[in-house]
């Protein structure tokens, strides 16, 4: 554990020798014998309560009850010959393992696997596994960075999981949170300087990166990314809302990089070490390439170069979903504006520099033009987008099929990096809503009546909005995999399975190439130097464009009398 200061005392709590121990160099504090595999132990601090280690493996009995030793030598590893993915260019899949399978387990999403694969997807995104509150929950107010949440198997079951990814040809993203920890089971602030009053987030003090004490609590962050990637075998990371990981350490008087950009070095270097390509993929509410610039280099904008493979570009998701839902509430209010979608999906940012209605100021700087495309990770809907909606209401709530298989050809055969929610590919309409499970009496009111709160500003009354708590709450966003049974959302299925099949035979995941985007008489035109993706959202026939071979169309395409019928998609040859 990180060190606090000369006069803390530390004591083992549980099975075998216990009491005070003498200090080491550094503040750092050790425990004189060993513990075997399964143990459960916990620590005191200057006679504190029992508190689970901060880098607990396993969490058997929850957030506050005593961690247990794990020993990942005892995984029986059958992925030698896994060569790794590189992020870029690859068809993720972003997954909830608690709504995925009925069950909600890791096991249980390892029979789903086959289903990932037939659909053509190159990497899983599992939402965070970090130890959380209760059972079910998003994950993102984790408390336990280093152990596998219990109820979705613990850390046994990841190894697993991965191992069958693996196997089956596909890459493994894990979510982290590094910006925050949840407020129930939070005890890293009694073994030292975790947080740091001098910075605020959404979710109170901000985690220490740049004051006393902050160069463990670096260590402690990007160990724990390290550990995902070499005991776990994960290939990636998705590190949630960097923007609010603050980091002034540049401007102090003895200077430091930015902390991702120490992390993104320490990546690269394992990566090297295991012989394999790792990747980190941030969500960026900045609108900045500096987030991608590797680290070596000069930012070209603002943000410090920080070195990430990839970063969301959620103003492509914004464009897109208001151009088809003509939804403009909200921060939805610019991308609404004429030519908004033409101009997101062409460079991946609207707000380039320009005015923000929604933040009341001048907001990103514009993407050069020599940036690899597939650098930005693009989505028709996540987690996020639909989740923190009032009634988590998938677009496909609202759209009609044509529209969702439209969404589905401009994503897919998008420059970017493209990445599909659990059930889209089939156009479920089953709902992701939000979902918590605190035991603390107060915790768990405020969490449902501040839901209330949030959304009874856009008119919504208390009884429409699900109560977080509730586990129907979280038995209303589970998959029905029964749907595939169906014949529309079959075809659906079959939609997207062509279009990752195309994406495979033009050799896709490889092209760096930006598009012309247009947008006549509302027929949506992505145009390439060998391929036209065309989405006809006008309601009726138009003039189909310039093109020689049809390659994939969403309904029967007459090339005698070329014209788009109104909801026609279709990719072509120019």
């Amino acid at each position: 554990m990180g060190p606090r200061g000369a006069d803390r005392r530390v004591a083992p709590a549980g099975p075998g020798p216990s009491g005070r121990h003498d200090p080491v160099p550094g503040g750092w504090w050790t425990a004189p014998f060993d513990l075997e595999p399964g143990t459960d132990y916990a620590f005191r601090v200057d006679g504190s309560p029992n508190r689970p280690d901060p880098r607990s493996a396993l969490q058997p009995d929850g957030v506050h009850g005593p961690s247990r030793t794990v020993d990942p030598d005892t995984w029986r590893w059958t992925d030698q010959n896994w060569a790794g993915r590189d992020l870029r260019g690859s068809v993720i899949y972003e997954l909830h393992v608690g709504t995925f399978t009925p069950e909600g387990t890791l096991d249980a999403a390892v029979s789903r696997l086959g289903h990932l694969v037939d659909l053509g997807v190159d990497i899983v995104e599992l939402m965070p596994l970090a130890a959380f509150p209760g059972k079910a929950g998003w994950g993102y107010d984790g408390v336990g960075l280093w152990a596998v949440h219990e109820a979705y198997g613990g850390p046994d079951a990841l190894a697993r999981f991965v191992d069958a990814a693996h196997n089956a040809g596909i890459g493994v993203c894990l979510d982290v949170v590094y910006n925050h920890l949840g407020p129930s089971g939070n005890y890293l602030s009694v073994f030292g300087p975790y947080f740091t009053p001098a910075h605020h987030t959404p979710w109170g003090e901000a985690v220490n990166y740049d004051h006393d004490g902050s160069q463990q609590v670096r260590a402690f962050v990007i160990d724990s990314a390290l550990r995902w990637m070499r005991d776990f075998h994960i290939d990636a990371l998705r590190l949630d809302a960097i923007h609010e990981i603050k980091d002034d350490a540049a401007a102090a008087a003895t200077p430091q990089r930015h902390v991702l950009a120490e992390l993104s070095d320490a990546v690269a270097a394992l990566s090297i070490e295991l012989g394999r390509p790792l990747s980190l993929v941030a969500e960026a509410d900045l609108n900045d390439v500096g987030v991608i610039t590797p680290t070596s280099e000069e930012p070209p904008a603002k943000v410090p170069s920080l070195g990430m493979t990839a970063q969301w570009a959620d103003d492509v998701h914004h464009a897109l979903h208001v151009r088809l839902t003509g939804e403009d509430q909200g921060y939805y209010g610019d991308f609404a504006e004429v030519g908004a979608w033409a101009k997101a999906y062409g460079r991946a940012f609207l707000h380039n520099g320009t005015w923000s209605t929604f933040r009341e100021r001048n907001w990103g700087a514009p993407v050069p033009e020599d940036t690899d495309p597939r650098r930005f990770v693009v989505f028709g809907s996540d987690h996020d987008q639909v989740g923190n909606r009032a009634v988590g209401d998938r677009p496909s709530a609202i759209l009609d099929d044509a529209a969702l298989a439209a969404t589905a050809a401009l994503v897919l055969l998008s420059p970017y990096t493209p990445m599909l929610f659990m059930g889209e590919e089939w156009g479920t309409r089953t709902p992701f809503q939000f979902f918590t499970d605190h035991e603390e009496d107060d915790l768990a009111r405020s969490v449902s009546e501040g839901r209330v709160r949030e959304f009874a500003g856009f008119g919504w009354d208390a009884d429409e909005i699900p109560d977080p708590q509730a586990a129907a709450t979280v038995e209303a966003s589970r998959l029905r995999w029964s749907e595939l049974d169906e014949a529309e959302h079959a075809r659906m299925l079959a939609w997207y399975q062509a279009l990752t099949t195309l994406r495979r035979n033009l050799d896709w995941s490889q092209r760096t190439a930006w598009p012309q985007v247009d947008e006549i008489d509302d027929v949506l035109m992505v145009t390439y130097d060998d391929i036209v993706v065309a989405a006809n959202l006008s309601g009726q026939e138009r003039p189909a464009p310039a093109l020689t071979t049809v390659l994939l169309s969403w309904d029967p395409f007459d090339a005698a009398t070329p014209s788009l019928s109104p909801g026609q998609t279709l990719i072509a040859r120019r």
